[in-house]
């Protein structure tokens, strides 16, 4: 009776009820896990701007030879004794040089421009061969275990042990030579600059993703792969490798400006990228001259933070955006 009286209801109800029972039985539409991350994400307003530069910095590099010939800004290297004044001292910021130049006449302008190619460069390859050799190794080594795991873990233990800074300038330092290093391979400058933060980097990804594979080969899903007749490469990649998505994106996000302050600090001290510009570069000329030419310093030392700042900000949004249990406490 019950039963009839509610379909009776139900049949005579208006359009706004319907709207409402209808609404309310109605199943919740599925989203991806890449539109779930982006509705997180996009709820950080923090991030977003740091988003927003980051995209916009890197269109400024990618146009930079534009942007100077807009500005009427002349080519990052060359040298001109009409910018220096009767004294043959430095000008600051005109309108010919907006940044004003430095002690032989080169436009800082455009030299800020040129080592923001050469900072994205070097972090997004570095970061990019650092997470491709330390995810595989880390996949392989978490997976197989016995003497494998060992010998790549006694391997990880090795790079771990050595600084950083001190292994980068011996490196440098041994390979400044004209014919480089191990038959030319490693040549001064971009080269092996990118080979020190790969060899700095990837024994921490793969430290991380080799813990996070020991847990996942216990689970269900892998059991069950298995028992279907999947082979090992395909439960690693087909598998274990989509849940590894999520850490991989947030320490290659962190990476990303470790590795530009490490191309920076190499640049500082000399063992850097040559023969372009390099805002450590320009820091590491700039300091006998702060007093009297404050330009040198503030312009490239606002570029680097700036960009270490933004990543690191888009980093700690991704991380929350990609972690619901921690984004659903906040």
């Amino acid at each position: 009776m019950s039963t009839g009286t509610g379909a009776s209801d139900l049949l005579h109800a208006d359009d706004h009820g319907i709207d409402q029972i209808v609404a309310g039985e109605a199943p919740v539409a599925a989203r991806s896990p890449l539109a779930l991350f982006w509705r997180r994400f996009r709820k950080d307003k923090v991030a977003l701007v740091a988003l927003t530069f980051i995209v916009l910095l890197v269109l400024v590099a990618i146009l930079a030879p534009v942007i100077r010939n807009l500005v009427g800004a002349p080519p990052p290297g060359q040298t001109s004794t009409d910018a220096l004044d009767d004294f043959g001292l430095p000008q600051g910021p005109t309108s010919e040089h907006l940044f004003g130049v430095d002690s032989i006449g080169r436009d800082i302008f455009a030299r800020v421009l040129d080592g923001a190619r050469v900072s994205l460069l070097v972090a997004f390859i570095g970061t990019g061969l650092s997470v491709t050799i330390g995810v595989t190794l880390g996949m392989i080594a978490g997976f197989f275990r016995g003497w494998v795991d060992t010998l790549i873990a006694r391997v990880i233990d090795i790079l771990l042990a050595f600084p950083v800074l001190l292994l980068g300038l011996g490196l440098a330092s041994a390979c400044s030579t004209k014919d480089g290093c191990l038959g030319g391979a490693l040549e001064p400058g971009l080269t092996i600059v990118i080979f020190i933060i790969v060899l700095s980097n990837w024994p921490y990804v793969a430290r991380i993703i080799r813990g996070q594979v020991l847990s996942l080969r216990e689970k269900e899903f892998v059991e069950a792969s298995r028992s279907l007749g999947a082979g090992n490469m395909r439960i690693i990649f087909r598998e274990i490798l989509p849940n590894l998505v999520a850490p991989i994106i947030v320490y290659a996000s962190l990476f990303i400006p470790a590795n530009i302050l490490l191309e920076a600090a190499l640049s500082f001290l000399g063992v850097g990228v040559t023969g372009q510009a390099s805002w450590g570069q320009m820091l590491s000329e700039a300091t006998g001259k702060i007093d009297t030419a404050w330009w040198y310093m503030f312009f490239p030392g606002m570029a680097l933070l700036l960009t270490v700042l933004a990543f690191n900000l888009v980093g700690d949004g991704m991380q929350d955006a990609l972690n619901p249990k921690g984004n659903k406490q906040k």
